[in-house]
């Protein structure tokens, strides 16, 4: 059984600070992560309350603009669900390269399209995270004025 030769310490310095980088990247979505599942909660909390407004209501024009805003606060909550498991998907793949990173050094291996993969991957789980995050912004702003009961100003 071959015995691993193990990295000076230059090396093992030299590939923690390979690492930092990913690991600001990691800091950064779980940000993104805290006020994603921060909104969302807010939308639960919201429909919670038109969905009880819908059990109740009689008149027929409340009733109508109720569901449509439950309607687009389901919306909104699949949009900052899927974009809550993208971002989730890119932390694990940053999780996985930063992990990678270190077994290639331990095992003196030569795979540089990995890291480089796992790198572009994650960012592009992250972009496609934010856009939909966006759109779910872009949809509650076009949507202020439903909340509103019919006929107010």
């Amino acid at each position: 059984m071959r015995m691993l030769d193990f990295p000076d310490y230059t090396s093992i310095a030299q590939l923690i600070q390979l690492s930092v980088a990913p690991v600001f990247l990691l800091a950064g979505i779980a940000g993104f992560l805290s006020v994603m599942s921060g909104r969302l909660g807010r939308i639960i909390d919201r429909d919670r309350i038109v969905s009880s407004r819908i059990a109740t209501l009689q008149d027929e024009e409340h009733l109508r603009s109720a569901r449509r805003e439950h309607k687009i606060l389901m919306r909104r909550a699949h949009l900052t669900n899927i974009s809550i498991g993208l971002c989730t998907s890119s932390a694990l793949v940053v999780c996985t390269l930063i992990a990678s990173l270190f077994i290639i050094v331990l095992l003196q291996l030569h795979i540089e399209v990995l890291v480089i993969g796992l790198f572009v991957l994650a960012l592009l789980l992250l972009i496609a995270a934010l856009v939909l995050f966006l759109r779910e912004i872009q949809l509650a702003t076009r949507t202020l004025n439903i909340a509103r009961e019919p006929g107010e100003s």
